[in-house]
């Protein structure tokens, strides 16, 4: 459901973002016409009291109402490393470590910004910001080791490996990029050492490997718990031979969105002042979103929110951001770092 290759389980960390509308993304399936805006009142019948049923609000600027009560889980970027890359260097990790702590999601929107929206390079735009956070001097501990530094099929990812590839470069190491497809392509290279390093994320790399070392039916490892969840992807790695360094703040998750003017309207900025203020509202995202936990389900049992009907449109796409934007929708699901969305 995701434009790349991450699980979808897994925001409660933007202010106010503006849409692009020529941002790029897969095609989804639409079903067909808009919904009418609701327009009446509802009576909850247990005494909470009279909801207004919230119509959509067209507007070009989208914000992200916040996961109050974690109902996604945690994907915050974090390098994932060939363990036997480490023996004798104690310093790879610590230079990585410094790029995360360099990001957090805002930062992450831009420099996705730059690339998706503005057309500039991955390189370009990473040494650009290693310069400016003077991540481009560095003490000379790689002494030429080589280090092969992947990334998935998204501009994303290209743009992190870009980023520890320069970290690491200005730190003496000769390191270089290499895309690799999708997740099911590029981690068995980095388990067999083809790869040194990859830029990933928490919860979808936990249940990714979860799934794979202990099968399909496994409990799920990864949550809304950071900490719980790293502590689980460090067992499983290592199970199979990879090391992590420490988690960036900048997270690309599943999150909710509504237009600026939505929320001023109705004067919500998390999903439960939304569930407390709307009696129903119209939900657009991807297909399996009806069935999905994260998704409908979770609004539904988590926050206690009406969906008074559903539209079929892609998974963080453009489809749903056109949709929110035009009035179509209130509330639609989108990516966290989106290149879309940019912070004031």
């Amino acid at each position: 459901m995701r434009r790349r290759p991450r699980s979808l389980a897994p925001v409660g960390l933007l202010a106010t973002v503006l849409l692009v509308t020529a941002a790029c993304g897969e095609p989804g399936s639409a079903d067909g016409a808009a919904p009418a805006p609701a327009e009446t009142t509802t009576s909850d019948d247990d005494g909470a009291g009279d909801l207004q049923a919230c119509a959509p609000v067209a507007g070009d600027a989208l914000v992200v109402l916040d996961d109050d009560q974690g109902l996604q889980t945690v994907d915050n970027i974090i390098p994932a490393v060939n363990a036997g890359a480490t023996d004798g260097d104690d310093a790879l990790l610590g230079i990585l470590d410094e790029v995360s702590a360099s990001l957090d999601t805002d930062i992450l929107i831009g420099l996705n910004r730059a690339v998706d929206v503005e057309r500039r390079t991955s390189s370009e735009v990473a040494a650009e910001f290693l310069a400016a956070e003077g991540l481009d001097q560095q003490d000379q501990v790689g002494e030429g080791r080589a280090v092969v530094v992947g990334a998935g099929n998204f501009s994303e990812s290209a743009t992190l490996a870009e980023l520890y590839a320069g970290a690491l470069r200005a730190a003496g190491y000769d390191a270089s990029t290499q895309t690799i497809g999708n997740r099911e392509t590029y981690l068995p290279a980095l388990l067999a050492g083809e790869l040194t390093v990859v830029p990933e994320y928490v919860g979808t790399l936990t249940e990714f490997i979860n799934d794979q070392e202990n099968g399909a039916d496994a409990e799920s490892l990864a949550s809304s718990d950071l900490d719980a969840t790293v502590e689980a992807l460090t067992g499983l790695g290592e199970q199979v031979g990879l090391v992590f360094g420490t988690p960036s703040p900048a997270q690309d998750q599943n999150a909710f969105a509504v237009t600026t003017a939505f929320a001023e309207e109705y004067g919500v900025s998390t999903l439960t002042e939304l569930a407390e203020t709307c009696g129903e509202l119209v939900l657009g995202g991807p297909p399996e979103c009806p069935e999905r936990p994260f998704c409908q389900p979770g609004l539904e049992e988590v926050y206690g929110l009406d969906v008074a009907e559903f539209v079929s449109l892609d998974p963080g796409g453009p489809l749903t951001k056109a949709a929110l934007q035009q009035g179509e929708v209130a509330l639609g699901l989108v990516f966290s770092s989106d290149a879309a969305l940019a912070t004031e």
